[in-house]
């Protein structure tokens, strides 16, 4: 359940009498998600969705991920539009955090995705690169492979209580998956986690892209070799190249992939698989027991990584 704090009804009032969006109507918290507290937030005018930002969120980041999302909006992308509160700013403390209001978008995400799910999926992803690509400021990626080291260190020597001899495996195809990182690839700003519980789905189509929260500046071709880890595994981890030859088609058909994107891919998609495993590792030794939040296993992209570590070239992808 994504709600770490709990806003009383008082303290929501006041906080709402800031903004010119009414008065409340109704408010539960959403039990998805894993970084931040989330409401559904209905007005007299409306429905919104409230965030208050939890300590894994760098409170400076947050103009700039705002900022993103406006940008994205006022080109047309489908994605959460920050309300700006009567002062025009579009963060405000409540309840001991800082907070923002977004719209609410309509819509559905599959909780199974089907080939018919991935081509919109690669379209989306490329009009929202493009769409970006107006936005001036940048941010480093805070979970790109200058991170990934410092991260298995801080789970190595207890990945073996895991999967026995995960700690030494994951060392040696670090190494191996840095040495091969590509240095001259297109580069701009990414969504970086659109798993498919972050895109909805409605009539057919996408109606909306949201959690823009780990957006960065970075490698497009990775945030393509993200949406393969996500989106193109079967329950049983098996690779369904019908499903990444449909989102690739979707992305190539408004941004086409340069030969040396095509040919990076596998190595993206390690590093993309590496990045979730170690994230996931790491939450998975260090939530206490009781948390509000059951953290993800780390298995399920150790098979999905062994799958990239395993492909001699793109053509295992539909390339």
């Amino acid at each position: 359940m994504a709600v770490y704090t709990e806003v009383t009804d008082e303290a929501l009032t006041a906080f709402l009498a800031l903004y010119d969006i009414g008065g409340l109507v109704a408010f539960r918290g959403i039990a998805e998600g894993v970084e931040n507290s989330n409401y559904a937030l209905k007005t007299s005018t409306g429905d919104f969705i409230l965030t208050l930002y939890e300590k894994r969120v760098n409170p400076e980041d947050l103009p700039w991920f705002l900022g993103l999302m406006e940008h994205l909006a006022a080109q047309g992308q489908s994605c959460p539009l920050p309300v700006r509160a009567r002062d025009g700013r579009n963060l405000n403390p409540l309840s001991g955090k800082i907070a923002s209001i977004t719209t609410f978008l309509p819509g559905i995400w599959p909780r199974r995705v089907l080939a018919e799910h991935c081509e919109p999926l690669g379209a989306a992803l490329a009009k929202l690169h493009l769409a970006g690509q107006g936005f001036a400021p940048t941010r480093k990626n805070g979970l790109g492979p200058d991170a990934w080291g410092p991260l298995l260190g801080k789970c190595s020597g207890q990945a073996d209580q895991v999967l026995a001899g995960m700690g030494a495996e994951l060392t040696g195809w670090l190494e191996r998956i840095n040495a091969a990182w590509p240095q001259d690839l297109p580069v701009g700003h990414i969504h970086a986690d659109l798993f498919p519980d972050n895109v909805f789905f409605l009539d057919g189509g996408i109606s909306g892209l949201i959690d823009f929260y780990f957006a960065c500046t970075d490698i497009y071709a990775y945030d393509v070799a993200v949406c393969l880890n996500a989106w193109c595994f079967e329950r049983d981890f098996s690779f369904n190249v019908t499903k990444s030859r449909a989102l690739l088609r979707g992305y190539t058909a408004h941004r086409v992939l340069s030969a040396a994107e095509g040919a990076a891919l596998p190595v993206l998609a390690q590093g993309a698989a590496m990045r979730f495993l170690l994230t996931r590792l790491y939450d998975w030794l260090n939530t206490p027991q009781g948390a509000l939040v059951t953290p993800k296993d780390p298995l399920d992209y150790y098979r999905r990584l062994r799958f990239h570590l395993a492909v001699e070239d793109a053509s295992a992808y539909g390339i």
